[in-house]
């Protein structure tokens, strides 16, 4: 039998409303959004927060797609990482971090270290989200040994030949997978103007005044 075409492709990078005043689409219209453009899978990675997850899962329940079950956590002391616990303990660990952070911050915010990250990191699968310097790399790649990856993702600005090779050469280096992703916070590329209605609000600014503020363009929802 001839291989396919298009290798198979699941989206590990998903922001959805309860990323707030981020992602432009909810969870459930995320997941059957995927399953109709034929992914197998998709993850919901909504930033310091687990809320998404229930409506993902009752959605992809009835499309009959893999949910993976993820988190984005924005690190006081490293760069971002997205979190997939690979079973019902480290799921329970990863809950417990997120409680860790939310309460020593204020309401709203969560504060997390790298130090607590590896604390709850049994059982963890992380993707590291650049820019990464290559020492904090290592850490992790000591720490998490074959459960750690580096994203890449195209941005379409003009930079991406020069700036995904430099990323390989860095996970070369360290000895990092990379893997793809598309940074998605949205189910469709039409929802664009609410995307960039809810940044303003977030940035307390106009659309006139918003800038580089904004997403460069459409591209970051959920695609074929």
């Amino acid at each position: 039998m001839s291989p396919p075409l298009h290798p198979p492709y699941a989206e590990l990078q998903v922001s959805s409303n309860y990323s707030f005043l981020r992602g432009a689409s909810h969870p459930e219209e995320l997941v059957l959004s995927a399953a109709a453009l034929g992914h197998g899978a998709i993850a919901i990675t909504d930033r310091n927060t687990l809320s998404g997850v229930v409506r993902a899962h009752s959605a992809a329940k009835k499309a009959g797609i893999k949910l993976v079950i993820g988190v984005r956590l924005d690190l006081t002391d490293a760069p971002s990482l997205l979190c997939y616990p690979t079973d019902r303990a480290a799921y329970g660990r990863l809950a417990r971090l997120l409680t860790v952070g939310k309460r020593r911050a204020p309401k709203g915010e969560c504060h997390i270290g790298l130090a607590d990250v590896l604390a709850h990191g049994e059982g963890q699968i992380v993707i590291v989200l650049p820019p990464v310097e290559s020492d904090t790399l290592k850490i992790l790649r000591k720490h998490f040994r074959n459960r750690v990856y580096l994203s890449v993702k195209q941005n379409y600005i003009g930079d991406d030949l020069a700036r995904i090779s430099a990323l390989a050469k860095l996970a070369l280096e360290c000895r990092v997978p990379i893997v793809a992703t598309n940074d998605v916070h949205a189910h469709t590329a039409s929802r664009r103007p609410l995307q960039d209605v809810l940044t303003c609000i977030r940035e307390h600014c106009t659309i006139h005044e918003a800038g580089f503020r904004l997403h460069a363009n459409a591209e970051r929802c959920v695609k074929p």
